[in-house]
């Protein structure tokens, strides 16, 4: 193989490594799932900490995620932590 073309597959593949590590979800919690607020719980708390219009609600792995929109209107991609229902990540447009 030449030297160019094994350049670009390494330099495609540490592209794509990156990408994928940038869009990987925090570690928020370690407990088992047996431990963690449910689903209704979770989401009568976020409702309280003024999120609305929540368009995506999922376990994203160990946290719950939502995409939703803030008491101000923004849009944001919120990580919680599932046991206390504590905000590990918050990103906001």
């Amino acid at each position: 193989m030449r030297r160019s073309t094994c350049l670009k597959i390494l330099l495609t593949a540490a592209a794509l490594s990156a990408a994928s590590m940038a869009v990987a979800a925090p570690v928020c919690t370690n407990q088992p799932q047996g431990k963690w607020l449910t689903q209704a719980q979770m989401k009568a708390k976020i409702a309280r900490m003024g999120y609305r219009d929540i368009k995506v609600f999922q376990v994203s792995g160990s946290c719950y995620e939502i995409y939703a929109h803030t008491k101000d209107g923004k849009r944001a991609e919120v990580y919680f932590n599932p046991v206390s229902g504590a905000i590990v990540q918050n990103n906001i447009d």
